[in-house]
């Protein structure tokens, strides 16, 4: 009954993907990430800590489920774009994070000591695979987590919570296993069998604040974006003919490009102003800039 009010109270939050993870230890995914740590698979935007990655009680005393949420994003392609489709609406890390509270607040008052922790990008699980054990999309080999109805192009939230919400159960079935994404990779960052390797990842090396290596800016100047990529998800066949995010937020305030002379005479105060509420806002101003130029010394 509490689980059927929960799904009921996110679709009247516009959230259709609602499913319930266990609440670990997961050491299946121990090994996955000590194999990945093992061979320098780490970018330093992870959680240090790797049992706070698989125990959800560390992060909340007493945690026996997680409600994992999907935010589909997809309002259509700009071909002249030159920032990745997570970054054409206002952040989504408060829209997403609104959402949550709301729904942490709404249990507190029908669940008699309620408590709960919510993130989004932010915490120390690992996001994808919650999803995956709250039956909420499959995995492709480009490491995203698959809809039916939106493709991979999905945020996930997770909320930490001390009530013993019944599981859901993973799907039994991953992506088609074409390849496209792994021959389509600029960094070969896609390894073909549901192993990557993030340092080559474009999205990672253009949000990478320090310097780049020759071999970082040969993979940058493979596409036309500054922030994040879509390639592995543009030629992805589960990505054809998707519907577009029923949630309103994400199709107001669109932003398809920035140039060089929007950010010329900024300062970092004046550049946290004007874009501190976009999703590459948190990048700062510098790191824009040197990608923008790597580009303009690409077509010259």
């Amino acid at each position: 009954m509490v689980k059927n009010r929960l799904k009921a109270f996110c679709h009247a939050l516009e959230i259709e993907y609602v499913g319930i993870a266990p609440p670990g230890p997961y050491f299946d995914l121990k090994e996955i990430l000590e194999s990945r740590i093992g061979k320098g698979y780490y970018t330093g935007f992870e959680e240090k800590e790797l049992e706070r990655r698989i125990h959800p009680a560390l992060t909340l005393d007493g945690a026996q489920s997680v409600i994992v949420c999907l935010f589909p994003y997809f309002t259509g392609d700009n071909e002249n774009a030159n920032l990745s489709k997570s970054a054409f609406s206002l952040d989504y890390h408060g829209i997403i994070r609104q959402k949550l509270g709301q729904i942490g607040e709404c249990l507190k008052v029908h669940i008699k000591d309620f408590r709960y922790k919510a993130f989004v990008d932010n915490g120390p699980l690992v996001d994808r695979y919650l999803a995956y054990l709250a039956g909420l999309g499959f995995f492709g080999i480009n490491n995203h987590i698959i809809t039916d109805s939106y493709g991979s192009y999905v945020f996930i939230g997770y909320i930490i919570n001390n009530y013993p919400f019944e599981p859901d159960k993973p799907l039994d079935r991953t992506c088609v296993q074409c390849g496209h994404c792994v021959s389509a990779c600029p960094g070969c960052a896609i390894l073909g069998d549901f192993e990557l390797n993030p340092l080559k990842c474009l999205s990672y090396i253009t949000q990478k604040k320090e310097a780049l290596s020759a071999e970082e800016i040969e993979i940058l100047n493979k596409n036309h974006l500054i922030y994040g990529c879509d390639i592995c998800q543009d030629v992805c066949p589960h990505n054809k003919k998707i519907a577009c995010t029923k949630m309103d937020a994400f199709h107001k305030h669109l932003m398809y490009s920035i140039e060089s002379k929007e950010l010329d005479g900024l300062s970092n105060r004046a550049f946290k102003k004007k874009y501190g509420n976009r999703t590459f806002g948190w990048i700062g101003r510098k790191t824009l800039v040197r990608n923008l130029g790597l580009l303009r010394r690409k077509k010259e």
